[in-house]
């Protein structure tokens, strides 16, 4: 309601993970690989959302039991594929923000914020779009006023998250550009420790959805979130 009051830090700040309230990978609910899928989901969809990232140390490599300031981080639990996996799904998502503009070029703006599927208690999943935009002073406008374009590369970029370990598939969404979507990145990769539920590049189909005059049929991955973007 409130988020492009001001300009916000999404924080997962040391007060998370101190005072025996345990980490956040102790925090989430299920198996053990569903708690590392959690987490991954978590993280996924913190860079996902509007909002520069603040993430305390050790929550990158998915780090067990409560922050001691006293004692070095437990380095070598990225001898564990599934601690490791975090590490590298955590590199592959910053560098994913740095890449696509529109994950961060409107962080301060409703401009770079739609809702697509946002009402979807049945299966818990949820999407939006993020934009991107250049500044372009218009006649007459205040001279912060933008205009959205797809120059520079900012593509809209497709964020869905599945909040259950349960896959989606045949899963659609209406998108606002017509031919070829991809798959960016997925926390569901193999690579990451996912199940590896995966997307093919998907075209468009003339099926209105959402607002939109065209719309793509996904498999949702399980206890993930995954990026799409139209081709250049």
């Amino acid at each position: 309601v409130y988020a492009f009051t001001e300009n916000f830090m999404l924080s997962l700040s040391h007060d998370e993970v101190v005072h025996g309230k345990g980490s956040m990978l102790d925090r989430q609910p299920g198996d053990d690989w569903q708690k590392f899928a959690g987490l991954r989901l978590l993280f996924g969809y913190q860079f996902g959302l509007p909002g520069k990232k603040l993430m305390f140390m050790g929550m990158e490599f998915a780090m067990p039991g409560d922050w001691n300031h006293e004692q070095e981080l437990p380095w070598s639990i990225l001898a564990d594929d599934a601690h490791r996996g975090v590490k590298q799904w955590v590199s592959a998502i910053n560098e994913l923000y740095r890449s696509e503009p529109a994950l961060h070029q409107l962080d301060v703006s409703a401009a770079g914020f739609v809702w697509i599927v946002g009402d979807d208690n049945e299966n818990s999943v949820i999407a939006f779009l993020r934009k991107g935009a250049h500044t372009l002073p218009q006649t007459g406008s205040d001279p912060k006023g933008c205009t959205l374009l797809r120059g520079d590369g900012a593509r809209p970029v497709l964020v869905v998250c599945n909040f259950t370990p349960v896959p989606r598939s045949g899963y659609r969404l209406g998108v606002p550009e017509a031919g070829t979507w991809i798959e960016l990145l997925s926390g569901d990769d193999m690579r990451f420790g996912g199940s590896d539920v995966l997307n093919e590049p998907l075209i468009t189909s003339e099926v209105p959805a959402h607002g939109h005059d065209q719309s793509i049929e996904i498999t949702v991955p399980p206890l993930a979130v995954a990026f799409f973007a139209p081709t250049e």
